[in-house]
């Protein structure tokens, strides 16, 4: 089965070995720069898993689409602001224009590769969204609850994927990602948007209804460092806790074809977007 095939029966798609293990190694290396540069920041900035509550009231993270922005775990800190773990595991993630603004990030984003990948999903001019670096560390890497992509970052009609690149191992016990096959086929049901209200304080809002769904729905996917995931915007998947000692971190884009495909201007992220083809 191809990788086209694949995604249009199952909305997510596997390429193993697309990463070299010098190019493993670099984008680790550069994670560990970032978890560095975070401790001098000390935004303390969190990010929460749990994706029915995002920040709807963080300026940083709103602001964030142009920036390399850093967030840490909800149980990073204690109550008076000190650390609870190492400071250098407590990152959940780096934000989220990686792709744009570091090197190392940009090579990979905009590689050959993935614009192979583009071509044979038919996309004529794919857009680079936004960027991750997440580290879901050990032992603290926390949950993130089912979602679909679109939910966040959505396309009129539908033409978003993510990129999610293994950089360890992921397996069942550090949190793997898990998918509820097929389920792309089902539209949106939630929104997470800018408010239109400018006088809230709240600079996001929720629309529609976040489903809740049976753990047996979903089909974990174990994955060998250095592999490729596609993910359809529209299917629902996850990733649970990292109570393992083992780190599970990957890399993570999103590109949407903005040649059939209108972004919507109520998405929490804007940012100026760049055609993959033309970098």
């Amino acid at each position: 089965m191809t990788i086209q095939e694949h995604l249009e029966k199952y909305g997510y798609a596997v390429i193993e070995d697309f990463l070299t293990e010098k190019e493993i190694f670099a984008m680790k290396e550069e994670g560990k720069n970032m978890s560095k540069e975070g401790i001098k920041r000390r935004t303390k900035s969190l990010f929460s898993g749990n994706v029915t509550q995002p920040q709807a009231s963080d300026r940083y993270f709103i602001e964030s689409a142009n920036n390399i922005s850093f967030f840490y775990e909800t149980q990073a800190f204690n109550e008076d602001g000190t650390f609870k773990c190492d400071p250098e595991i407590s990152l959940n993630k780096v934000g989220h224009a990686i792709h744009r603004l570091n090197s190392v990030f940009a090579q990979i984003t905009f590689h050959e590769k993935i614009k192979n990948i583009c071509r044979k999903l038919k996309m004529k001019k794919p857009a680079v969204i936004q960027s991750m670096y997440i580290y879901k560390n050990p032992k603290i890497g926390g949950q993130v609850n089912a979602h679909q992509d679109a939910s966040y970052l959505y396309t009129e009609p539908s033409s978003l994927y993510g990129f999610w690149i293994a950089l360890d191992d992921a397996t069942e016990e550090n949190g793997c990602l898990s998918f509820i096959p097929e389920s792309h086929n089902n539209n949106v049901r939630y929104r997470f948007k800018r408010n239109p209200n400018k006088n809230s304080e709240k600079l996001c809002i929720t629309e529609g209804c976040n489903q809740v769904y049976n753990d047996d729905e979903f089909k974990s996917l174990p994955v060998k460092k250095g592999t490729c995931v596609i993910i359809h915007g529209n299917v629902v998947h996850r990733s649970s806790h990292n109570y393992s000692d083992k780190t599970r971190h990957a890399y993570t884009f999103h590109i949407y074809d903005s040649a059939r495909s209108v972004y919507s201007k109520d998405n929490w992220l804007q940012a100026a977007f760049q055609n993959l083809y033309e970098n």
